[in-house]
């Protein structure tokens, strides 16, 4: 196993480092003490992009915010990108951290991974905080979107180049989080940068978010909580509200003002969510 500290936002630490579960090397940014809680994030992103959260939660939880597979400096096996594929991943971390049942708190891609788990091992799962995704996302949403992934895979001849193409693909994100996925993201070849993840994984990701989601919602029997943008492209009005009649158990909250990127976007908000549900009695 190999270890890192890196200087995080704030003057804090965040420890990085590499695991070697049993399936895969999975970097990981970690702080605090407490109830373990992973962070997942959606596609083409890197843990780092859960940093402002982890500072905010750290004085209550073990905060973990991971590259899934085929992203960051996580392992890109050549395949195996299906929702099976990364919650056993997500399993396989909770173990080799041996201090389970661990909250699971994704966005997006990570929100799927996160309640797939959660129905596959609900021993090792305590809870689910569920970003922006529900099993009723439409065709035409995930066409945008693949489209929009694979033409993320292009050289960029500076941090700068990076950073306007980031801004202009995510209008709402604020420049702290630009800046923080143009340096997490990307890496230095020869005379220009390139995505960190694996384009191959990439297109693999996205043509798996389109598997059928709505037997995981109905099955999963750990607590679920909806967290969706109120101006989402992702999630639909419609979509959420098809999700709701699926399981009226689960809390909702709608945060105003952001787009799908939401923990972006909204930390604090999202910072608060994540411990009154996480943490309740």
């Amino acid at each position: 196993m190999q270890s890192a500290s890196r200087e995080a936002a704030g003057g804090d630490l965040i420890r990085e480092r590499i695991i070697e579960t049993e399936r895969i090397s999975l970097n990981v940014r970690e702080t605090g003490r407490g109830p373990v809680a992973i962070f997942l994030h959606g596609i083409t992103a890197v843990g780092a992009v859960w940093d402002p959260i982890l500072l905010k939660v750290r004085d209550s939880l073990r905060a973990i915010g991971v590259d899934q597979r085929g992203h960051g400096l996580s392992g890109k096996p050549e395949a195996g990108y299906s929702a099976v594929d990364f919650s056993h991943d997500v399993i396989a971390l909770i173990e080799a951290l041996d201090s389970g049942p661990a909250i699971i708190v994704g966005h997006s891609l990570g929100a799927r991974n996160g309640v797939v788990a959660a129905t596959m091992r609900p021993d090792l799962v305590q809870s689910v905080v569920a970003v922006d995704f529900t099993p009723y996302i439409e065709t035409e949403v995930f066409d945008s979107l693949e489209s929009r992934v694979n033409g993320g895979d292009r050289a960029f001849q500076s941090q700068q180049e990076i950073e306007e193409y980031l801004q202009n693909r995510y209008t709402k994100l604020p420049p702290d989080a630009i800046k923080r996925r143009a340096r997490h993201g990307y890496r230095s070849v020869g005379d220009h940068f390139r995505p960190l993840a694996s384009p191959a994984a990439m297109a693999a990701t996205a043509n798996g978010l389109r598997e059928e989601l709505e037997s995981a919602f109905k099955s999963v029997r750990r607590p679920v909580l909806l967290v969706r943008g109120a101006e989402s492209k992702l999630v639909s009005p419609a979509a959420l509200a098809r999700t709701q009649q699926l399981r009226p158990d689960m809390p909702t909250i709608v945060v105003a003002d952001t787009d799908h990127y939401v923990p972006e976007e909204a930390p604090d908000a999202v910072a608060r969510a994540i411990l009154d549900f996480a943490l309740r009695k």
